[in-house]
């Protein structure tokens, strides 16, 4: 029996690639697979995509220290990201800072990095693509400093 998941999938309006090549510097991201509209199997029927998104990405499928998601170009202008963030829990400071300084490029800080009765290092930050984020240590790692 496969297990059930649940898989973040992200539509960048226009702007994945970016967005890859951008979590890849930042995150360390590996992109697993990329498809573009104009390789599917199917044509996209007509009027189902914006003009000029033949050569987008349709779909994209990228790991975050092992965590999948999935990403598009979609077929909007305007993403929004609303409601959500992805919580990226790490397992040292060092590690989160180094993240949370990379998602913070370009984007903006709601919650600066700061130790918190459940985590050494926490903060939330809203990329450039405006993708919420939560970083965060452990709180295995709270108790053990």
């Amino acid at each position: 029996m496969t297990a059930t998941t649940i898989t973040p999938y992200l539509f960048y309006s226009g702007k994945c690639e970016e967005a890859l090549s951008y979590y890849q510097k930042s995150l360390g991201a590996k992109i697993e697979m990329v498809m573009r509209f104009n390789e599917s199997p199917n044509p996209t029927p007509p009027g189902a995509l914006q003009e000029g998104f033949e050569n987008k990405i349709m779909h994209a499928t990228f790991t975050i220290a092992g965590a999948t998601i999935m990403a598009s170009d979609g077929d909007s202008d305007k993403p929004k990201f609303d409601g959500f963030r992805l919580a990226l829990t790490v397992p040292t400071d060092a590690e989160a800072h180094r993240l949370f300084d990379g998602l913070a490029a370009g984007g903006q800080v709601q919650v600066t990095l700061r130790q918190t009765f459940f985590s050494s290092c926490y903060g939330m930050v809203t990329d450039k693509f405006g993708v919420g984020w939560i970083v965060m240590v452990t709180q295995a790692n709270l108790v053990n400093q």
